[in-house]
């Protein structure tokens, strides 16, 4: 049992993320002072959006300047915290020229920079780390291998390789990573956040989350011929947020949680926008998988990765984080509208509601 004293500051590393914005907007929201890393402070209109919420906000808000790969890096940012949430960590997953330089290796060394650096902090009681639902499962095909096809906690990710899926492979490790150095210490604790494939409006305008681009391309009508079958664990990113300040705050809680609401696919998606607004270029059908895999590479994925995860439905169990964090969830239909409704409003699809 560990208790958070709410008068200390908290260190969210990676403030400028899709979902780091989020915990630090709902942290500032409820009056905490909020220590933040960004890789470069002189480059403020990263970070503005930080800074609107803080003055809108009953909290205050530290900007500190830190990097995944330099040793002792978010020591500064961390001192006098007695809890951190290690968000920061690459996300790609197409595009990829060197997976172990681009993603494997910042992931490990940001993890183990951060949690060496919990470990010469004397005030850090415990760290709240951002893994992924895919450190629990590589490919959808992967769910024939486990108990009935339902995964939870206790699944890890064994198929995914630097050559194959190397950004759960990334996660994978990462978090491997983190419960091997939090077991050879007992001063903090570590509470692990497994979130399934995040969406919902974005605090910032940018486009680089691979999250808001996929939701922009559905939206403007890269896939109106058809899109890939397969259900995908969604879950808001505010619920995600919510749930890591939870795993913090919270002083029983422990071990590994998935976060994910509702199993759904991409026409799913866009059946939601096209009852509201039929002009929009939304898949109405499914692309064939023999035509998906053939042009897999012109859409920046593998062909095996379409053939080992496109049409494969799975369930998972998320009653762990509902009874440890008292979780509940916002409506699907709620996340698709409010995210459609952001990228709309910030000129990041057009606006055919009329």
């Amino acid at each position: 049992m560990t208790t958070i004293d709410r008068n200390k500051p908290i260190l969210v590393t990676g403030g400028t993320g899709y979902l780091a914005s989020w915990i630090v907007k709902q942290l500032l929201d409820q009056g905490f002072h909020v220590n933040t890393t960004i890789r470069n402070k002189s480059n403020q209109q990263k970070y503005q959006h930080l800074l609107n919420i803080e003055k809108e906000s009953k909290g205050t808000l530290s900007i500190y300047e830190a990097d995944l790969l330099l040793d002792h890096s978010f020591q500064e940012a961390m001192n006098g915290c007695e809890l951190v949430i290690h968000t920061a960590s690459p996300f790609k997953i197409s595009g990829i020229k060197n997976a172990d330089k681009e993603l494997v290796q910042p992931a490990l060394q940001g993890t183990r920079n951060v949690l060496f650096s919990a470990n010469d902090t004397n005030s850090v009681k415990r760290v709240v780390l951002t893994s992924s639902i895919v450190a629990m499962i590589g490919d959808a095909c992967d769910v024939k291998e486990l108990n009935n096809g339902v995964f939870n906690e206790k699944s890890w990710n064994t198929t995914s390789s630097v050559s194959h899926q190397p950004y759960p492979y990334s996660k994978t490790m990462a978090e491997k990573e983190a419960w091997k150095i939090a077991e050879k210490q007992n001063r903090w604790d570590l509470v692990v956040i497994n979130p399934g494939f995040i969406l919902g409006p974005s605090l910032s305008q940018r486009s680089d989350s691979t999250s808001i681009e996929l939701m922009i391309q559905l939206f403007s009508g890269k896939f109106k011929t058809g899109a890939p079958a397969g259900d995908h664990a969604i879950v808001d990113v505010r619920d995600v947020a919510h749930a890591h300040i939870l795993a913090g705050l919270i002083a029983t809680a422990n071990g590994r949680h998935l976060a994910a609401a509702h199993q759904k696919d991409f026409l799913s998606i866009s059946n939601v926008i096209r009852k509201q607004y039929p002009n929009y270029p939304v898949p109405q059908k499914y692309v064939p998988k023999w035509l998906f895999q053939l042009i897999a590479p012109f859409m920046g994925v593998s062909r095996k990765y379409v053939k080992c995860n496109v049409g494969y439905d799975f369930v998972f169990d998320n009653s762990y984080i509902k009874k440890d964090l008292k979780m509940s969830f916002i409506s699907f239909e709620k996340t698709i509208t409010d995210h459609f409704t952001q990228l709309v409003e910030d000129g990041l699809i057009p606006d055919l509601r009329s």
